[in-house]
């Protein structure tokens, strides 16, 4: 297993380890309800180092991108970032990621822990047009400053004017004494915050800074368990849960990430799934009555016919109320209708809902 540069950090901090994409990762620490208010409240400090990164730059760099990924790496300009997707050759899903365009022909790429390299062979069997890759994975750290009071927490530490960066750009400068930081308006809470990518020896110095400089803003160390309900109760998908090689963009309802007018891998049987429309949709859906949903429930309908099966749940710590998302079949996955998850075989009536939940 895999260690981040933190990890003496969290074992110190008496955190709960437990093994996650090949890495050693706190999955909580003072409990996942307070982490998760803290974040929705104040502010939060995840070590999401485990994720990967790649530069790809040079003669090439726009054009491979352009093809493996779905959205159009057209729009970006320098210091802007995209949501994007790598599809596969059978219109599945090899991973989704975050294009940012550093400068004309140098990108970095994030993507997740689960998948690096896999999407390293992916990529790189495309690069057909001379790019240079650079796989820095194992050079690199992130932390996630995420919350309400994130902004003005790490604003304390930087000279950058972080209200200056919108969301989904990014900049590079100093925090705390540390240069060559990437500072990203960018997170997976829905609480607005900052990412920020850097050397891995400087982990510590940048965790530490981050925790004191926003002691009086009430921040805390939160880990995995917290960033995934934080994630679901915003809609957002989880890969290997709510997408992965077998479901399209299309039925993720990740069509506003997939756009037509450049070509790319699958984009035939994308464009003829959005005209002719799809059989099943990843949908949010809500209890009606009490039960906690979980990854690979079925979803049945008032027949107890199988039409479905759930891919993400919890109970929602905002709502009190159990959430989640699934894939439905046809026509169930209009918004309002009624569905019914199976839990320890009991048939629980929900909702389908729009996401986000809160």
């Amino acid at each position: 297993m895999k260690k981040t540069a933190l990890y003496d950090k969290h074992v110190s901090l008496g955190a709960k380890i437990v093994p996650f994409a090949g890495f050693e990762m706190p999955v909580q620490y003072s409990g996942v309800t307070e982490e998760h208010f803290a974040v929705r409240e104040k502010a939060g400090l995840f070590d999401v180092s485990h994720m990967g990164q790649f530069f790809i730059e040079g003669s090439g760099s726009k054009e491979l991108l352009q093809y493996v990924t779905t959205n159009n790496v057209d729009a970006l300009e320098n210091g802007k970032a995209q949501y994007s997707c790598l599809p596969n050759e059978n219109g599945g899903i090899v991973d989704d990621l975050i294009v940012y365009k550093m400068e004309d022909d140098k990108y970095f790429v994030v993507v997740n822990a689960s998948n690096i390299d896999k999407d390293w062979d992916h990529i790189s069997k495309y690069n057909t047009f001379g790019a240079n890759m650079k796989n820095a994975s194992d050079e690199m750290s992130l932390l996630a400053v995420q919350g309400p009071k994130a902004t003005e927490i790490l604003q304390k530490l930087t000279e950058t004017n972080l209200t200056e960066i919108p969301y989904y750009h990014f900049t590079v400068g100093s925090v705390a004494g540390v240069n060559d930081v990437i500072i990203s308006n960018t997170g997976y809470t829905g609480s607005g915050g900052f990412e920020i990518y850097f050397k891995n020896e400087n982990a510590v110095t940048l965790w530490d800074a981050i925790i004191e400089a926003g002691a009086e803003e009430g921040i805390i160390p939160c880990g995995l368990a917290a960033r995934d309900t934080l994630r679901l109760e915003k809609g957002f998908c989880l890969y290997g849960n709510d997408i992965d090689d077998t479901t399209s963009p299309i039925e993720a309802g990740l069509g506003w990430i997939t756009k037509f007018d450049k070509d790319f891998l699958s984009k035939e049987t994308f464009a003829k799934q959005k005209e002719e429309g799809i059989t099943r949709k990843l949908v949010g859906f809500e209890l009606t009555d009490k039960g906690v949903p979980r990854h690979d429930y079925p979803v049945v309908d008032a027949e107890g016919n199988v039409i479905g099966k759930v891919t993400s749940g919890t109970q929602s710590p905002m709502k009190k109320v159990g959430l989640g998302l699934a894939y439905v079949d046809k026509p169930h996955f209009k918004l309002g209708s009624e569905i019914f998850i199976q839990v320890r075989n009991k048939n629980i009536p929900a909702k389908v809902v729009k996401a986000p939940f809160v």
